[in-house]
């Protein structure tokens, strides 16, 4: 069951504070087969594979050393549920709702999601690894030993959000938004695309790479009322 996280740091990393990856190890889990989603439900210990779990609510849930497999999510309820020590694989859905919800050492892999509601959520020693997200919203939200790992983000929002020691590690980072945000230790080199719509002025506290300030360099002359003619 359990599992902490590791603090090593990658090579060529040292001028920023590397990321507590989770280290899951599930035990013997049962098969969940209750068929319906409860508000305030507790699961432990449960395997959710290939579940149509579309339309559910599970608000305010507890899901504690659970995987969930190949469950399809549109539309799920799941506003301050606790996600901990859990592997959640091949999620698909559009618009789930996890606004202030916790997710503390989790792994999201491979997952192909659009429009998910995170704004207000926890999100602590959490790798997101593969698959493709489009319209993340992290309004507001709090992250802390994160990772974005081979995985494309299409439009996230993180304004107002707070993040430290999150990595973006060869990952595409496409129009995303850190308007209001507060960063510190934040590793942008591993982000090809990297893309900012707004917030250039709150990335003090990340670090990018020499090739990335150069790709940037058009967006920020903009900000600073800069012309080069």
């Amino acid at each position: 069951m359990v599992r902490r996280a590791t603090g090593s740091r990658p090579a060529g990393r040292e001028a920023v504070r590397g990321a507590r990856r989770p280290e899951v190890r599930l035990p013997p889990l049962e098969p969940w087969s209750e068929g319906e989603l409860a508000p305030d439900g507790d699961y432990d210990g449960l395997e959710f594979r290939e579940c149509d779990l579309a339309g559910q609510d599970g608000a305010g849930a507890r899901f504690m050393d659970c995987a969930l497999t190949g469950c399809a999510v549109d539309g799920t309820a799941l506003g301050r549920a606790r996600v901990l020590d859990s592997v959640l694989t091949g999620l698909r859905g559009v618009g789930t709702r996890l606004a202030e919800a916790t997710l503390r050492d989790v792994e999201l892999v491979d997952a192909r999601l659009g429009g998910t509601q995170l704004h207000g959520a926890v999100l602590e020693r959490v790798v997101i690894r593969g698959g493709k997200i489009d319209y993340l919203n992290l309004r507001e939200a709090r992250l802390k030993d994160v990772v974005f790992e081979s995985c494309v983000l299409v439009e996230p929002d993180f304004a107002g959000a707070r993040l430290e020691r999150v990595e973006f590690t060869d990952c595409a980072l496409k129009g995303a938004d850190f308007g209001g945000a507060s960063l510190t230790d934040v590793d942008l080199r591993g982000a090809a695309p990297l893309e900012i719509t707004r917030g250039l002025d709150r990335l003090s506290g990340a670090v990018i790479s020499t090739g990335q300030l150069l790709d940037l360099a058009p967006v920020l002359a903009a900000a600073m009322g800069i012309r080069v003619m």
